[in-house]
């Protein structure tokens, strides 16, 4: 089934299929960075991901969806930052939360 969106009570439509996005950790492990777009300089690449952007037409809301239970890469793998640039272009889309 489609993702459906709650307010508008109507189905998320496909907007991309195979986006790539990065997953974001801490910088510092010793506390907590503070998620979305609160402190972005406190994260880092850490995984790679792909899945396909969705969009309600009533409301105008972008959800990602369909990404899997596996990252395309990993920060940890010699050609990750390779492959970021490769798939994401210069200025990825990061998620900072965990």
């Amino acid at each position: 089934m489609k993702p459906i969106c709650y307010k508008c009570r109507r189905f998320f439509r496909p907007k991309k299929n195979g986006l790539f996005f990065l997953e974001g950790m801490p910088i510092d492990g010793e506390t907590r960075a503070e998620p979305g777009l609160a402190e972005p300089e406190r994260w880092k690449p850490y995984k790679l991901w792909q899945g396909d952007l969705w969009e309600c037409q009533g409301c105008g809301t972008e959800i990602i969806h369909g990404t899997g239970f596996e990252p395309f890469n990993e920060h940890y793998k010699k050609d990750f930052e390779e492959e970021v640039l490769r798939r994401c272009g210069e200025k990825p889309y990061q998620v900072n939360d965990c």
